[in-house]
Parts: structure tokens; sequence; C-alpha cells
């Protein structure tokens, strides 16, 4: 199954593999209880079995970005809500350092909704 979840990184091109392979680590190295899945395609990151976070690139741009699944709950002038009612993204630009300290502020802001009981969790 792991290998499945490589390809996924393994053939996107450069920049945007090792950005996304670095959001990877750093989503996983959050806490020992998320796990990585699947879901519409796109990677799925969960806490308990309960989507919490997505890695993917916009079609537009083909930059990556984390959509947070309950990103109604958070408040970052970094996220942006678009027409999405419950989740938010925040955009990474693969060319520069990541700005690893917006990340896992937002990361921790996240898992603590899941945590703290907002979000319920089985």
């Amino acid at each position: 199954m792991a290998h499945e979840f490589d390809n996924y990184y393994l053939n996107k091109e450069e920049p945007n593999k090792g950005c996304l392979l670095a959001l990877r680590r750093i989503i996983l190295g959050r806490d020992t209880k998320v796990t990585e899945t699947r879901k519409y395609g796109m990677p799925c990151f969960c806490y308990m079995k309960k989507m919490f976070c997505y890695l993917w690139t916009d079609k537009k741009t083909d930059e990556p970005y984390i959509l947070f699944v309950e990103g109604k709950y958070l408040n970052h002038p970094e996220l942006e809500q678009g027409s999405r009612s419950r989740m938010k993204i925040l955009r990474i630009n693969p060319s520069v350092d990541l700005p690893i300290q917006t990340i896992q502020l937002l990361l921790n802001e996240a898992l603590g909704l899941y945590l703290n009981g907002t979000i319920k969790v089985k």
C-alpha cells in the first residue's frame, strides 16, 4: 500500500515532487495517530480515521496546496476559503523555502480541533 502512495509523489515533476514529499513528512510527523490514505485520487491524511487534510496541486497554477478539511474553524490570513463552505487551503510555492512555522501552526490548530472534541473522533 505504501508503494501506491509513493507513486503519487514520485510521478510529479520537480519542484512539486520535493515540495509534496516534504509536506507529507511534515504532516505525518505531527502526530503518531495521523495516517495516510487516498481519497478522490488525492493523498488524504486522517487523524484516528477521520479526514484531516489533503495534499493536491492547483489545476491552473500546478502549485501544491494543503487542504484543511475543517478549515472553517481555522483563521489565518494565508488560508483561502474560495467557494468552499467547510474547507480552506494553504497554497505553497514549491520554488521557495517552505513556510514551516505557518504550516506547523495550522497543522497544530487543525489537530487541536480533533483533540479538544470540536470534531468528534471515534
